[in-house]
């Protein structure tokens, strides 16, 4: 085909071009006889255009006659207007036909293990393993274009404000950062290995102490870790970071971010976004990832039940727990009892012993715990949960320790607004999360609860390592939907109090030295205040296609298990290959 040039791509051709010669070239999307006369849709990045092939032309048809699906064409031919009756009005070029004069194939294609069009039934795996294909399908373009338009929008609007983008490594050094790392032997340093980051964050903050006031990337992060529906062993995040700020500057330029990137879908946020603090998201929704489309606020109604005879609730009181209800009313309470029995299945699934409910209807108490219940206790019950007027009301109940409580009336309430119809699934409902603590405790020990670069409140500096179940932190996280989208803090900017963090969480002399030295030597010599944010460009994107997963808006991703189907990866090296990198396998 070197004398074959395209003029023209197959969806960019309208009326307007009427009596045109035309060259495009595409796939065969389907092809059609009519009486003799061949019908082929070509389809390219662009669109889809049709061509006539008609008997009397000789080699055309003959050619086109043996056309299949996905095979690979050139065209020659005029432009011309279809009949009235013939135009398709769900095609951007439903008007036009291309009269076919000249034909070539360029490539053939074997038979396809699935139709490329929208709406397919076939297995996830085949699609990843056959991804070539699935990425033709215009729903799976779209995405990926999507992708693109977002990260250019994320790009003009840093850029227009200031940021310059820089490149940090791929090959660096293990860090503690909450997951476990991804591991590179280096064949040069005997013993010796990289570690593929897990975010640039310490890269990023050095940067910072290097002068460039404002950083931006988008970054390839690797975690080894569970998978899940938002979740691949490496991802993309928009990372930021900004020196001499505090939180709302920093919460400014993201918002900005956010809205560019949703406008290219046509979906207008309008910022400022609302703020709540964590330990208040935590009472309300059970979660510091709460979804705000719709209200049902949980209520904690300990203190109504310290004296209960319902072994249930005073069992979990005497250990420490909590009790929390999520009460319906009105409308909202009419869920049949079979939802209230898949509710119960759903609870138990997320580590519940089980989901206590009562339903009142004109003053009667219908529950399998009523009995078990006082007086007192029902009318203090009504108080609390704000139900004292309501003739129509259904209350689902948590027993046990607070993590497991909030975990699950969390998952209630979401489920409880799917059935009842409160979400609707075309808002995008923001909210920042606040005030986080500065530590947790896992397994007897304390942990951050962001990464342990995050500054400390101003009034829980002290609190460090005197009080550090007490401290709050300077971080913030922007949710969407109940999607955690991003995440970020004022940083630590001192050494004294990055050694006293590490210190509080275990590392400590030597260790810290070891780990983090290159990065404390960088505090020490002069580094200015300041803080970033790092945004889930998988996940925002998914959030802006409306997919279930970050699969669906990800050219090549992995399966839940880490694998690629498509390339086989990840696979053994070869026992040369093992050699010179001094490695050998041992049987786990």
């Amino acid at each position: 085909m070197t004398d074959w040039k395209r003029t023209d791509s197959c969806g960019d051709l309208r009326a307007s071009d009427e009596g045109r010669e035309v060259t495009v070239m595409g796939w065969v999307q389907s092809s059609r006889d009519h009486g003799g006369v061949i019908f082929i849709d070509i389809r390219d990045h662009n669109g889809i255009i049709q061509a006539v092939f008609d008997p009397s032309r000789g080699s055309p048809h003959s050619t086109a006659d043996a056309f299949r699906s996905e095979w690979v064409v050139a065209i020659r031919g005029k432009v011309v207007k279809r009949d009235a009756e013939m135009v398709n009005d769900s095609m951007p070029t439903g008007e036009i036909e291309i009269v076919a004069s000249q034909v070539q194939t360029l490539n053939t294609c074997p038979e396809l293990p699935f139709p490329v069009e929208d709406d397919i039934n076939a297995d996830e795996p085949i699609r990843m393993k056959y991804r070539f294909l699935d990425l033709r399908r215009p729903v799976m373009r779209d995405a990926i274009l999507l992708r693109h338009r977002v990260v250019s929008s994320a790009r003009s609007y840093l850029e227009s404000a200031g940021f310059v983008e820089i490149e940090t490594p791929m090959l660096t050094k293990a860090t503690p950062e909450g997951a476990r790392d991804f591991v590179v032997p280096c064949r040069q340093a005997d013993g010796g290995f990289y570690a593929l980051p897990q975010s640039p964050q310490l890269l990023k903050q050095i940067l910072m102490a290097s002068g460039f006031d404002r950083y931006y990337q988008i970054a390839r992060c690797f975690r080894d870790e569970d998978l899940r529906a938002d979740r691949q062993p490496e991802f993309s995040q928009i990372d930021i970071e900004m020196a001499f700020v505090d939180e709302n500057e920093v919460i400014g330029i993201v918002e900005g971010v956010i809205k560019e990137c949703f406008a290219v879908a046509g979906i207008k946020v309008e910022p400022p976004f609302k703020r709540i603090d964590y330990a208040r998201a935590r009472s309300l929704y059970g979660t510091d990832r709460p979804d705000t489309r719709f209200e049902l606020e949980l209520c904690e109604v300990s203190d109504v039940f310290r004296g209960t005879e319902f072994k249930v609730f005073s069992s979990a009181l005497s250990k420490g727990g909590i009790l929390k209800a999520l009460a319906l009313t009105g409308d909202d309470a009419g869920l049949a009892r079979k939802d209230i029995d898949e509710l119960t299945e759903e609870a138990i699934a997320m580590g519940a012993g089980g989901l206590a409910w009562i339903r009142i209807t004109d003053g009667k108490w219908q529950s399998p715990i009523a009995k078990f219940l006082s007086e007192d206790e029902k009318t203090a019950l009504l108080e609390k949960t704000g139900l004292t007027d309501s003739k129509r009301a259904l209350i689902f109940f948590g027993a046990g320790d607070s993590s497991t409580v909030n975990t699950v009336l969390a998952g209630v309430r979401v489920s409880v607004a799917r059935r009842l119809g409160l979400i609707k699934e075309d808002e995008h409902k923001f909210v920042w999360v606040e005030n986080f603590p500065l530590f947790e405790s896992e397994g007897g020990a304390l942990k951050a609860v962001h990464h342990p670069f995050t500054a400390p409140a101003e009034d829980s500096v002290d609190k460090i390592e005197t009080a550090p179940a007490e401290a709050l932190s300077r971080a913030y996280d922007i949710v969407l939907n109940g999607v955690e989208v991003g995440g970020g803090s004022i940083r630590i900017h001192e050494r004294d109090m990055q050694e006293a963090v590490l210190r509080t969480i275990g590392i400590d002399g030597k260790k810290a030295e070891e780990q983090f030295g290159f990065f404390l030597k960088a505090l020490e010599f002069g580094a200015p205040p300041h803080g970033g944010v790092a945004l889930g460009l998988d996940r925002i994107v998914m959030m802006i296609a409306g997919c279930g997963t970050i699969r669906e808006v990800t050219a090549f991703p992995k399966t839940q298990r880490g694998a690629c189907p498509l390339t086989g990866a990840p696979s053994e090296i070869d026992s040369e290959q093992m050699a010179q990198l001094g490695l050998r396998k041992v049987e786990r």
